[in-house]
C-alpha cells in the first residue's frame, strides 16, 4: 500500500472512531440520570449501610456501652488511630476491676480498614455511614467515643435450674428424667465345700 493509501485509511479510521464515540455520547444524552444532587437532596439521600464513614461506639438508653477496655482494637489498628485509656475500680464485692476511662479515635488518620470492628470480642464499636466529616482544623477530627458518665453494660447472670423432684401420692419421691436408675444386683453362685464326714456318709 502506498503512502497516499495509508494516509486516507488513517483518516477514515479516525472518522469511524469519532462517530462511535459520538454515538455513545448521544445515547447517554437521553438516558435517565443517576447523579445525586448533593447537598440539595439531603432529605432523600440514601447511603449504603456498608459504607464506612466514621467509627462510633453505640450506647443504650441507660448510657451504657459494651467496651471492656481490653485494648485489642488499639493493638490491631495499623496506624495508631485508636487510643484506649482504662482505670481500676473496686466493685461492691471488694474486687478490683479494669473499666474504660476514655476512648479516643482520630478520624484524620483512619484508613477505614475495619480491623478494629472485626477484632472486637464484645462488638462494642462499628462504622456508621455518616460521611459529612469535613472540618477546618485537624484537632476537630480527634473524637472521644465513650459518653461522659457512661459505664459498662453488665451481663445478666445465667441461673442454672435445680433438678426437680415430684412426690407421688404415697409420699415417695419420683425421679425425674436425667437421674440414673439403680441396677439390680447380680446373683453370684458360690460353691460350698463338703466336709469329709458328709462325703463318706453319702458314699455309704
Amino acid at each position: 500500500m502506498s503512502s497516499v493509501g495509508k494516509y486516507f485509511t488513517g483518516i477514515f479510521k479516525g472518522i469511524g472512531s469519532l462517530l462511535l464515540g459520538m454515538s455513545v455520547t448521544l445515547k447517554e444524552l437521553f438516558t435517565k440520570k443517576v447523579t445525586q444532587q448533593y447537598p440539595e437532596n439531603r432529605a432523600t439521600l440514601v447511603i449504603s449501610d456498608r459504607f464506612r464513614g466514621e467509627l462510633v461506639m453505640p450506647h443504650d438508653e441507660n448510657n451504657e456501652h459494651a467496651c471492656t477496655a481490653c485494648g485489642i482494637c488499639e493493638m490491631n489498628c495499623p496506624n495508631g488511630t485508636i487510643t484506649v485509656k482504662s482505670k481500676m475500680i473496686e466493685t461492691p464485692e471488694g474486687k478490683r476491676k479494669k473499666v474504660l476511662d476514655e476512648y479516643f479515635y482520630d478520624l484524620g488518620q483512619c484508613t477505614f480498614c475495619n480491623l478494629c470492628v472485626i477484632s472486637c470480642p464484645s462488638h462494642a464499636i462499628l462504622f456508621s455511614n455518616h460521611f459529612e466529616n469535613a472540618v477546618f482544623t485537624r484537632s476537630k477530627l480527634l473524637e472521644r467515643l465513650n459518653h461522659e458518665g457512661s459505664k459498662l453494660r453488665e451481663k445478666a447472670p445465667v441461673k442454672k435450674p435445680a433438678p426437680a423432684v415430684v412426690p407421688s401420692d404415697g409420699g415417695e419421691k419420683v425421679k425425674t428424667e436425667g437421674e440414673a436408675k439403680p441396677q439390680p444386683k447380680a446373683e453370684v453362685n458360690v460353691p460350698v465345700k463338703e466336709n469329709k464326714e458328709e462325703k463318706e456318709e453319702k458314699e455309704q
